[in-house]
C-alpha cells in the first residue's frame, strides 16, 4: 500500500516538505480504520471502543497527555507539525473532521453488531462523517497553502463543493473496495452492498447505479464550481486573495480526485472482482465512450419540459405508525389567520402578478393551514397556535411569491435583492431599526419576527434567523434550476428540499420553549441528527407525492422526489412513486430504531439529566405529531387536487370582468335647458353603485423600482391578448381573483 504515491497523485503541486505531512497523515488514518476495526469489530466491546475514541480527542488540545499506543503518538505528533500554519477558524472545522471520522466509526461497529444496513440517504449522509473526505478536503487547505477565507468558509458553494468531493471520493473507494470489505471482511457500510438491499438488485447492477451517482456527484461539483462559487465571490466583493484562495482549493480538489481514482487502479489494497466495478469500456480508444456517458446523463439532467401532462399521481400505501392528534383551539386559529393574511397583504396585488395577485382569500381558505398548524403544535397554547399557523401562512406565501413574481421573467437578480431584503427584517438586536415594508412578504415577517423573535436569547434568535434564511435563500436555487431547465441531482435534492420545506424552521418554533435546556452540542450528535433528518424527509417526500401534478404539470417545477428518481434511474412515474413510498418507509424505520434503541443509549453516553432527557423524548412525540399531521393534511388539503388546479388555471387564463351596466332607459327630447348629460360610468364606479354589492376598486399598480432596491420587476402577462380592439378585454381583474395555476 504505497500511501506516498497516493498523495503524490492527489497532491501533485505540493513541495517537499508539506508532501511529507500529508502522507504522514494519511498513513495515520488508514492505520487508525484497521487498527480500530481489527481490535474493536470481533470483540464488540463498545464501551473500550468509546473511551479509545474519547482519548484521541485529547491529542488535539492545547494540553495533551502523554500518549500510550501508536495511534495516540501519530495524532500528537501530526497535530503539532499542522495546526503552527494554520488559522483558528481551520483548526476548528479540521478537529470538527477528524472528530467525526473517529467518533462516527461507533455507527459502523454497531451496525455489525446489529447486522443492520443503512438505508441509501442514511448511508450517504453517514459516510460524510465518517469516511474521512470532509477531512481530506481540510488537507487540502493546508497541501495547497489556499486556506478558505473564514466569511466564505460556510457559504452554500463552498459547502457543495466539499460534500460533493466527499461522496465522489466515498463511493469510488465502495466500488474498488467491495471485494475487500464485504466479501473479506464482512463489514455492511459500503454503497454497492446498501444498493443491492435497497433495490433488490444484482452486484453489477447496483454498481452501476453508484457509478451513475458518482457521476452525478462529480458533475454537481462542476456545476458549482464553475456558476456558483464565481457568483458567491463576485457578489460578496472577495479580494484579489481570497480569489486565489478558492481558485487553488477547487484545484486541489479536482487534483485529489483524479489522483485518488488513479491510486484506487494500482494499489494492491483492494483486490477488485469484475462484478463490483462498473461495466463501462476499457483499453484503448474508449476515452469517448466514457466522456459520452458523461454527456448523456448531463443532456438528460438537463431536458426537463415544463409543464407536461402527467395527470393525477395514484398514491401508494404509505407506512405511517402513528396517529395524529388535533388542538382544541383549531378554530380560533383559522379565524385568526384569514383575519391576519388579509392584513399583511396575501390577498393583493403585487407588481409581476398585476392580475389578482398570488393568493386570493377563497385560495388561501382551501389551503387550511391552520389545520395543519393544529396537528403538527397539537398541545400549543391558543397563543402559541396563532403565531405557528402565521409562520405557515408566511413561508407558504414566500414559496408561491418567488416563482410567481420571478419565474416568468427568470429576473435572478432581483430575486436574489428581494431576499437580501429579508434579513433587515429579522434584527439581532431589539434596538435595531427595520426598514418600510415594501411588500406582503416583508410585512409578514416584519410582524412575526417581532411576535417571536422577543423573549429569544440572542443565540436562540441567531439560530432561528439562519432557519428562515436557509429556507428564504433555497428559493433562489430552485428558480435557478428553473432557469436552466435543471432537475437536480438525487442528493443535492434531499439537502435542499428541508430547505424548501422549512423544515428547521417549523422545528425551531417547536424548540424555543426550552431552546436554552438542552445543550447545543446534543443537538449536533449523530442521533438527534439523524432522528431529525429521517423526520424531514418523511414529511418532504409526503409533499412531493401528492403535489406531483401540481408541481410537474401545472407550475413546470423540476423539484420534485418522483421527478427526480424518474430522471436518474431512467424509470416512469409509478415506479418512481413505489421507490419514493420505500424510502419513506425505510426513513421512518430508522427513525422508530433510534427512538428505540439508539436515544436511550445516548442518554448514557452524555450522562444527561432527567430534565433534559424529558424534553428529548417529548421532541419524539413532537416528530411522530409533526409526521402524522402533514401526512393527515396532505390527504385532508384540497390544495393538490386536480379540481382545485383547473379551478386556478381557468381563472387565471380567464380573468373575469366587471360586470357591463344596464343600457339607460331612453330620455325625452328636452324642452328648456337641462343639467348636462351623466358621465360615463368608469369599471370601478360600476362595481360600486347603489344597491350593488361594495367591491373595493382595483389598486393602482405603481412601476417597481430597480432590482436593486430589493423590490421584484413586473412582467407582461403572457396570458393577455394584444392588438387593435383589445384594450377592453385588457382593463383591470377583479382584484380578488387567482392569477396562476
Amino acid at each position: 500500500m504505497d500511501y506516498g504515491l497516493m498523495c503524490a497523485y492527489t497532491h501533485p503541486d505540493c513541495d517537499g516538505p508539506t508532501l511529507d505531512l500529508i502522507t504522514d497523515w494519511y498513513i495515520w488514518v488508514f492505520f487508525f480504520d484497521d487498527q480500530f476495526l481489527e481490535e474493536f469489530k470481533y470483540s464488540r466491546d463498545l464501551p473500550a471502543a468509546k473511551a479509545y475514541v474519547d482519548r484521541l480527542e485529547l491529542f488535539m488540545t492545547e494540553t495533551p497527555p502523554d500518549p500510550e499506543n501508536a495511534a495516540e503518538a501519530g495524532l500528537k505528533d501530526l497535530w503539532e507539525r499542522t495546526v503552527p500554519a494554520m488559522s483558528d477558524d481551520w483548526r476548528r472545522r479540521f478537529v470538527l473532521s477528524t472528530h467525526n471520522l473517529m467518533v462516527e466509526s461507533m455507527w459502523e461497529l454497531d451496525n455489525i453488531d446489529q447486522g443492520r444496513i443503512a438505508n441509501p440517504i442514511e448511508y450517504v449522509q453517514m459516510r460524510r462523517r465518517v469516511g474521512g473526505a470532509p477531512w481530506s478536503a481540510n488537507l487540502v487547505e493546508y497541501a495547497a497553502g489556499a486556506e478558505l477565507p473564514a466569511r466564505f468558509a460556510r457559504t452554500r458553494p463552498m459547502q457543495v463543493l466539499s460534500d460533493t468531493f466527499s461522496d465522489a471520493v466515498h463511493l469510488r473507494n465502495d466500488l474498488y473496495s467491495y471485494e475487500r470489505e464485504v466479501r473479506q471482511e464482512g463489514e455492511n457500510s459500503n454503497a454497492v452492498l446498501v444498493f443491492e438491499r435497497f433495490f433488490g438488485c444484482p452486484t453489477q447492477e447496483a454498481a452501476e447505479l453508484v457509478n451513475d451517482l458518482l457521476t452525478s456527484r462529480l458533475q454537481q461539483f462542476e456545476t458549482t464550481a464553475l456558476t456558483e462559487v464565481p457568483s458567491l465571490l463576485a457578489g460578496h466583493g472577495a479580494s484579489p486573495a481570497e480569489q486565489v484562495a478558492v481558485a487553488a482549493y477547487v484545484k486541489g480538489l479536482q487534483d485529489w480526485q483524479s489522483g485518488g481514482q488513479e491510486w484506487h487502479a494500482r494499489s494492491s489494497r483492494y483486490m477488485n472482482d469484475a462484478a463490483s466495478l462498473p461495466s463501462g469500456p476499457t483499453g484503448l480508444g474508449t476515452s469517448a465512450a466514457t466522456v459520452a456517458m458523461g454527456l448523456r446523463h448531463r443532456i438528460r439532467q438537463h431536458s426537463f419540459r415544463p409543464f407536461e401532462p402527467v395527470g393525477h399521481l395514484p398514491l401508494p400505501e404509505l407506512y405511517m405508525p402513528f396517529t395524529h392528534r388535533t388542538s382544541p383551539h383549531i378554530d380560533d386559529a383559522r379565524r385568526h389567520s384569514a383575519g391576519w393574511a388579509r392584513a399583511m397583504g396575501f390577498f393583493d396585488s403585487v407588481p409581476g402578478v398585476e392580475a389578482g395577485g398570488v393568493w386570493d382569500e377563497k385560495r388561501f381558505l382551501g389551503l387550511d393551514l391552520a389545520h395543519c398548524a393544529s396537528m403538527i403544535h397539537a398541545d400549543a397554547e391558543p397563543e402559541q397556535l396563532r403565531l405557528s399557523t402565521d409562520w405557515l401562512s408566511w413561508g407558504t406565501y414566500g414559496d408561491d411569491y418567488f416563482p410567481a413574481v420571478f419565474g416568468p421573467s427568470r429576473n435572478l437578480p432581483a430575486a436574489r435583492a428581494c431576499n437580501d431584503r429579508l434579513s433587515l427584517f429579522m434584527p439581532l438586536e431589539d434596538d435595531r431599526p427595520v426598514p418600510e415594508p415594501a411588500n406582503p412578504l416583508e410585512r409578514g415577517l416584519a410582524d412575526l419576527w417581532g411576535r417571536t423573535a422577543g423573549p429569544m436569547t440572542p443565540a436562540a434568535r441567531c439560530r432561528f434567523r439562519t432557519a428562515v434564511e436557509d429556507m428564504t435563500a433555497s428559493w433562489l436555487w430552485e428558480l435557478a434550476n428553473q432557469a436552466h431547465h435543471r432537475v437536480p441531482d438525487p442528493i443535492d435534492y434531499v439537502e435542499m428540499r428541508r430547505k424548501t420545506f422549512g423544515s428547521d424552521l417549523t422545528r425551531n418554533l417547536a424548540r424555543l420553549p426550552h431552546s436554552e435546556i438542552v445543550p447545543e452540542e446534543i443537538y449536533r450528535t449523530r442521533v438527534v441528527h439523524e432522528l431529525e433528518t429521517a423526520a424531514q424527509d418523511y414529511a418532504c417526500f409526503t409533499n412531493d407525492l401528492f403535489s406531483y401534478q401540481k408541481e410537474i404539470e401545472f407550475e413546470g417545477e423540476p423539484h420534485n422526489i418522483v421527478l427526480v428518481i424518474q430522471n436518474f434511474l431512467g424509470v416512469d412515474r409509478l415506479a418512481a412513486r413505489d421507490i419514493t413510498a420505500e424510502l419513506m418507509a425505510a426513513r421512518m424505520r430508522q427513525f422508530e430504531h433510534i427512538a428505540a434503541d439508539d436515544l436511550p443509549v445516548m442518554f448514557e453516553e452524555h450522562d444527561l439529566d432527567e430534565r433534559t432527557r424529558a424534553i428529548l423524548t417529548r421532541d419524539v412525540e413532537d416528530l411522530k405529531d409533526w409526521m402524522s399531521g402533514i401526512l393527515e393534511w396532505h390527504r385532508r388539503c384540497v390544495r393538490y387536487t386536480e379540481p382545485e388546479l383547473l379551478r386556478l388555471r381557468s381563472e387565471a387564463m380567464s380573468p373575469p370582468l366587471p360586470a357591463a351596466p344596464e343600457p339607460p332607459a331612453p330620455r325625452p327630447l328636452p324642452t328648456a335647458p337641462t343639467a348636462p348629460p351623466p358621465a360615463t360610468p368608469t369599471p370601478s364606479s360600476l362595481l360600486n353603485t347603489p344597491g350593488a354589492p361594495t367591491v373595493p376598486a382595483p389598486a393602482p399598480v405603481s412601476p417597481a423600482p430597480a432590482a436593486s432596491s430589493g423590490a421584484p420587476v413586473p412582467r407582461a402577462s403572457s396570458l393577455r391578448p394584444a392588438g387593435l380592439g383589445t384594450s377592453a378585454v385588457r382593463l383591470p381583474p377583479h382584484p380578488t381573483r387567482e392569477s396562476r395555476p
